[in-house]
């Protein structure tokens, strides 16, 4: 069935409220009747309640009235991936270890929400503590095919207009992979700028809170809303606040990066042609300047420094529950009994050439308003086969903002993304870009539709 969510962005479901044009009652039906049409052949929640949600929407209509004027977010019911702490939920994080877990408090980011005027829905499915294990999720565009890393149950809720918009998480590739593999956009922001308090934690210097949506005019509001601001968060205040929201001058042509970086020749001829085309296209509009951008030898390291610094970390964190490999995948355990191998000093190693990373990123884009990447490397591969590398983790590493923007079709009809990314903190510069490019028809408004 249809849904008002793949129609419409946020700011354009607000207005219409706003207008009287649609209610608080007509978006949490919504939610309920894609659910129940679409979710026994999607698997992408773990837990909802609708009752719950049409009450919550009743008092939310009626604090607007008593307030006369919407909040940002008003009557919009959101997904929230399985390692966020939430109230009315419990928080499983993909484990049968923590089945049935109530933290009794909800993650900073779902109370930013809240405070928004958003409505949880329900939890929506991820892997085993958000790593690497394949979930029930299925791609909504082909069952066969894996619906992406460990935001899959997000971007699957997204893809068929369940809920407009979801919370995920990154420290690989687990927001651009789904939001590739399922046709929809997604936002990691630049490290940091998102809270991650209350959220299961995998590892330090990579775990990154982000979002999907169905829409690239909603990526902004909720970046709005879920970001930390002012002067107590010195660095955002310093490099986000104080610069404002447009720092590009007026006056110059956007310029673009094409970088192909060191998991360019494993990709399939499909990809490349799709997002070399994507770079030609950009490059012959007004206004817009695209220069390639070599990709230097010392920065072929990015995944040997993250496999470091992720496995290392992943055998501290869940120590207790390696204890309990009865109850723990062979992929996870695998990558505890990795990381046990690690020595301190290695993992302190790997630490401080991330940093040295993070600078090399930022002195390779300092000319770029925005770099043009490959998403991934091919459309979904089947379920259980691994993905091709693709740069995602690279700019993770590199704590940049990445937009995922389902631009393309495989051969065989399925979608895949590119990716756009910057210097960090250049988020809002960024999403400036992005949306320029869907104003002038570049890239697309909303997401793929999902043709079976």
């Amino acid at each position: 069935m249809g849904s008002i969510f793949l129609d419409q962005s946020i700011p354009e479901l607000m207005q219409n409220v706003e207008r009287g044009n649609l209610s608080f009652k007509d978006m949490v039906d919504t939610t309920a009747n894609v659910i129940n049409d679409s979710e026994a052949k999607t698997l992408a929640w773990v837990c909802f309640d609708f009752e719950k949600l049409r009450l919550e929407s009743e008092q939310a209509l009626l604090k607007y009235k008593a307030r006369g004027r919407l909040l940002g977010l008003d009557g919009m019911p959101f997904g929230v991936k399985d390692i966020f702490n939430t109230k009315s939920f419990s928080t499983q994080m993909g484990s049968p270890l923590w089945k049935n877990f109530t933290p009794g408090n909800n993650a900073r980011v779902v109370d930013s929400l809240l405070f928004a005027g958003g409505l949880v829905a329900g939890k929506t499915v991820t892997a085993e503590f958000a790593v690497h294990a394949l979930n029930e999720t299925l791609n909504p565009h082909d069952s066969t095919k894996t619906p992406g890393t460990s935001s899959s149950g997000s971007a699957a809720a997204v893809a068929t207009g369940m809920v407009p918009f979801a919370l995920a998480t990154q420290t690989a590739g687990s927001i651009v992979r789904p939001a590739s593999f399922c046709g929809i956009w997604g936002m990691k922001p630049s490290f940091g700028m998102i809270p991650r308090t209350g959220v299961l934690k995998t590892t330090d210097s990579l775990d990154t809170v982000g979002f999907v949506a169905a829409h690239a005019k909603s990526l902004r509001i909720i970046l709005d809303h879920t970001r930390v601001k002012g002067p107590d968060y010195p660095f955002v205040y310093k490099n986000v606040d104080r610069k404002g929201s447009y720092p590009k001058g007026k006056n110059r042509s956007w310029r673009v990066g094409f970088i192909k970086t060191h998991t360019w020749n494993t990709a399939t001829p499909y990809a490349q042609q799709a997002i070399e085309g994507l770079a030609d296209k950009i490059s012959r509009e007004n206004g817009f300047e695209v220069e390639e951008i070599n990709w230097p030898d010392d920065l072929h390291a990015a995944h040997d420094i993250h496999s470091t610094i992720y496995n290392k970390s992943l055998s501290y964190y869940f120590q207790n529950e390696r204890k309990m490999d009865s109850h723990v995948t062979p992929i996870m355990l695998k990558m505890i009994e990795a990381g046990e191998s690690i020595k301190p000093e290695e993992f302190k190693l790997a630490l401080e050439r991330q940093e040295i990373f993070c600078k090399k990123l930022d002195q390779l884009f300092t000319s770029c308003d925005m770099v043009l990447s490959l998403g991934t490397s091919s459309s979904a591969p089947l379920r259980g086969v691994e993905e091709l590398p693709d740069p995602s983790l690279i700019w993770t590493l590199g704590h940049l903002p990445s937009i995922a923007a389902p631009v393309f079709r495989c051969p065989d009809g399925l979608p895949f993304g590119a990716q756009f990314v910057s210097r960090r903190w250049n988020d809002y510069l960024l999403l400036q870009g992005i949306e320029e490019l869907v104003d002038r028809g570049i890239l697309p408004v909303g997401s793929q539709k999902i043709r079976n």
